[in-house]
């Protein structure tokens, strides 16, 4: 029987975060569940080269906006990513663009996506390590995203970030 559990993987772009997340999965179950948010346009080759190391063991599940509509119901499922998934919701919400509309959508959705015995892996990127983005529409982003990381650390029951390929749990 899978439990309820969350698990945030955190990390810069290209770090290992995505191939630690699926390595956990595997761990936790023989066939896991990719929910893919990306939105495929110019990122074709991307795509390909995930799909390529996952095996055929792997379901996958397109959703770039309404994860809570998804029933993963004692599944193990990675969503990969949450940056890319806030960035679909954030162009939704135009033309307000709002940082406190997109984030509490952003919050009601995760709570009602992560309410059933299900083992979720949140892919998340840190965005804000590399210093005050030149524009406002960046700025409000990485507002977003940090403050649905720390949204999703706190619900966690296990936060790991991934530097250089090396996962180091941190909660």
């Amino acid at each position: 029987m899978i439990m309820r559990r969350i698990i945030l993987i955190t990390g810069g772009q290209s770090s290992g975060k995505s191939f630690h997340a699926e390595q956990r999965a595997l761990e936790l179950s023989p066939e896991p569940v990719y929910i893919a948010t990306a939105r495929a346009e110019g990122m074709e080759d991307r795509i390909d080269r995930h799909r390529a190391r996952r095996g055929p063991e792997w379901t996958t599940i397109e959703e770039p906006l309404r994860l809570g509509r998804l029933n993963l119901t004692e599944r193990v499922a990675v969503i990969d990513c949450v940056t890319l998934w806030l960035t679909n919701l954030l162009f939704e919400a135009e033309p307000a663009r709002e940082v406190d509309v997109v984030v509490t959508t952003a919050e009601r959705e995760l709570k009602e996506f992560t309410a059933p015995q299900t083992t979720y892996i949140f892919v998340t990127n840190e965005v804000g390590l590399g210093g005050v983005a030149p524009n406002a529409i960046a700025r409000d982003f990485a507002d977003i995203q940090g403050r649905v990381n720390r949204f999703l650390a706190a619900i966690a029951d296990e936060v790991t970030l991934v530097a250089a390929g090396i996962p180091v749990k941190i909660k």
